[in-house]
This record gives structure tokens, C-alpha cells and sequence, in this order.
């Protein structure tokens, strides 16, 4: 296929492809060996805080900073296998005062990346490119990018219902999907041994997933864990509660194979939740967001996404008749707009026109 077919993809630097919070942190314990030492989850939002994690601004002003910063773990491989897919911009925030740094950084590195291709400035909603990844929440929700996708950090858990990846693979996966508008075809592909319901807060796909437990014994959910307050939830059999505290340190360890931040609570699944129901022949029927859906995708073979799809003032409805704070609402209602995109790259997409109606729809298009 010639380039000019190619669509092209756009990524950050700091923290996407080189360490730059977690390295300051590292330099800052080091300088002033903090009791307990700052963790990233400290650094819960972008700019100065008012606690003690705001020492680390004082390295982004040392341009040895700049020189040093490690690259990420496995981010060289990931440029290489991207620089397959799509053509590879850099767009990348930085003072100028330390442009020529970060150039000879990125083209040593980095060198798949030709020199024109290395844009530099914050106005990023001005580079056009089709899919834009990035940790900085602000630069995801201003893009004109068609896909803007958000790398989850500690310092963008407020985003809720935006394109959003764990890692580099879960990206290469949503590219995938996105370059070859790929599509779990009716009548030729095998029976889907994962089910994942996708829509926005309010579209009603957990309720729609009960139904779907109620019609095909073969199904068993997915229980997933979640920090939100149990009595925020009716549904409180879809999730094991636990404490952020906990949330991150399952994190650190490994033990979940997706997260996501959703209206500022964590969720995340076991791998081996997932591996358990599968061995014991059932189909598994989970709910998430499509950062999650995007990981079992990664994860996981037939794996078959569904778009809940629901009148808008349905959506808002359902949300403003949740138990949980205005705050909570607010993100619920803002994430609207933002889930538009998450339907154009799921294998099925069905309106919500009544619970049993959508489940004997999905039921029908998956042959099951």
C-alpha cells in the first residue's frame, strides 16, 4: 500500500516514550530521602499540588534533566512496530530553552523517526494528524486528532469515557483495530469466548447484561474490582470492593491484567478471573470501558465488543438518578461526547430499547 494511504499517529515524549514524573520523583527521594519516600500516586493531578511532591518541579528547570531521562521499557520496540503501521510524529511540550536537548534525544533514540517529524510546542490541537497518544488529559480532550487516545496515568484519573490504553500493546491493539476497521464478522468467525459490553454511564449495559445471564446459561460474568463506594452501585455483585490503597498496590504487583480510572474510581480485572471462567467452558460477559475492552482484545482471542447505544436524554437521565456525587455526575455527563468515538471501533453496536430487547438483539448477532 503506498505511504500517502498511511494514516499517522502522533506521540508524546514525556512519559510516553521517556520517563519524566516518576524520574523526578526518583531524583527528588534521592536529594531530600523523603520518610516515606514520594510515590507517583502522589502526583493525582498535572501542576504544583500544595504537598510535598511539588519538589519535583524544581528538575524540569535543570536542563541535565532533559539529558537524562531514561526511556521507557520497551518504548523503542514500540516505535519500531508502530513505524510499520502508521507514519510517526513526535509532538512534544517542552521550553525552549530545552528544544535542541529533546531533539537530539528523540533522533538518537528514536531513530525511525525522521527529524521533520519531530514537532515541538503545546499547542498540539493544532498538529493534524489522525491519532494522537498522549498522558496530558488536556492535550486528549483540545485534539483534533479523529483519534485522540489517552495514556493512563496517576495524573489523568479523572478522565472518564475518552479512547484509553494500560500500555504500548494495548495501543498497537487499538491501532490495529482503527487501520483495518476490523469488525468480529457475522456467520464466519467462531463463537466469541468473551462478550465485553461498552457505552457510556447511563446506557445501561450492565442491566442489559443480567438479561443476558438470564437467556444463555453459557454466559458467567466477569466480576471485576472496583475503589467506588459500594453503596454508589445497584449492582453490587458485579464488583469486589477495595480501597485505592489496595487498587494500587494490585497495580504495582501485577495481578490486574486491565485498569482504568472511570469518574475517579478505579476498576481492573484479573487475568486469571478471566482464565478460570474460560477453563470451565463458559462464555465470559464483562461491562467495562473500551480501555478495558482494548486490554481483553490484547489479552485475550474471540473477543467480541458491543456498543450500547441509548438516546441521549435516556443517558442523562439514568445518570442524574445515580447515587453518587454531583462531581461524579458532572464527569458522567461531560464522558458523553467523548464515548461517540468508542462506537465507531467496536465489533457491534445496538440500541438500547429495552433491556430484553437488546439482550435477544445481541443474543441474535452472535448466534448464541
Amino acid at each position: 500500500m503506498s505511504n500517502r494511504f498511511r494514516m499517522s499517529t502522533a506521540l508524546d515524549v514525556d512519559d510516553l516514550l521517556m520517563e519524566c514524573i516518576p524520574y523526578a520523583i526518583r531524583l527528588a527521594n534521592e536529594k531530600y530521602r523523603f520518610d516515606p519516600p514520594i510515590t507517583i500516586y502522589e502526583v493525582d493531578h498535572w501542576g504544583k499540588l500544595g504537598t510535598r511532591a511539588d519538589v519535583i518541579f524544581e528538575f524540569f528547570e535543570d536542563p541535565e534533566f532533559f539529558r537524562n531521562q531514561p526511556v521507557i521499557a520497551g518504548a523503542k520496540e514500540f516505535v519500531q512496530k508502530l513505524s510499520k503501521m502508521t507514519d510517526v510524529f513526535i509532538s512534544t511540550s517542552i521550553p525552549p530553552k530545552f528544544m535542541g536537548i529533546r531533539a537530539e534525544r528523540i533522533m538518537k533514540e528514536f531513530p525511525e523517526i525522521p527529524p521533520e517529524h519531530i514537532y515541538m510546542g503545546s499547542r498540539k490541537d493544532k498538529l493534524n494528524v489522525d491519532i494522537l497518544f498522549d498522558d496530558g488529559m488536556h492535550n486528549v480532550f483540545k485534539s483534533n486528532a479523529a483519534y485522540p487516545i489517552l495514556m493512563r496515568r496517576p495524573w489523568n484519573q479523572s478522565a472518564t469515557g475518552m479512547l484509553a490504553v494500560n500500555n504500548y500493546e494495548e495501543f498497537l491493539k487499538l491501532v490495529e483495530v482503527i487501520t483495518t476497521s476490523y469488525s468480529y464478522v457475522e456467520g464466519t468467525a467462531e463463537k466469541p469466548e468473551i462478550v465485553v459490553l461498552v457505552g457510556p454511564s447511563g446506557s445501561g449495559k450492565t442491566k442489559v447484561a443480567k438479561k443476558l445471564l438470564e437467556k444463555v446459561d453459557q454466559f458467567q460474568k466477569l466480576v471485576s474490582y472496583t475503589t467506588q463506594d459500594p453503596t454508589a452501585r445497584k449492582e453490587n455483585d458485579w464488583y469486589t470492593y477495595i480501597s485505592k490503597q489496595q487498587f494500587f498496590e494490585m497495580l504495582d504487583e501485577g495481578s490486574l491484567f486491565e485498569s482504568t480510572m472511570y469518574a475517579g474510581h478505579g476498576f481492573g480485572s484479573k487475568k486469571e478471573d478471566v482464565e478460570k471462567i474460560l477453563a470451565d467452558g463458559k462464555i465470559v460477559l464483562a461491562t467495562m470501558d473500551i480501555c478495558g475492552a482494548m486490554a481483553l482484545k490484547t489479552n485475550f482471542k474471540n473477543v467480541a465488543t458491543v456498543y450500547i447505544k441509548r438516546d441521549r436524554r435516556m443517558l442523562l437521565t439514568s445518570i442524574l438518578d445515580k447515587n453518587c456525587t454531583n462531581e461524579d455526575k458532572v464527569n458522567r455527563i461531560i464522558s458523553i461526547d467523548h464515548e461517540k468515538r468508542n462506537e465507531e471501533i467496536c465489533d457491534y453496536v445496538v440500541r438500547n430499547n429495552g433491556y430484553d430487547e437488546t439482550a435477544d438483539t445481541i443474543i441474535k448477532l452472535l448466534k448464541l
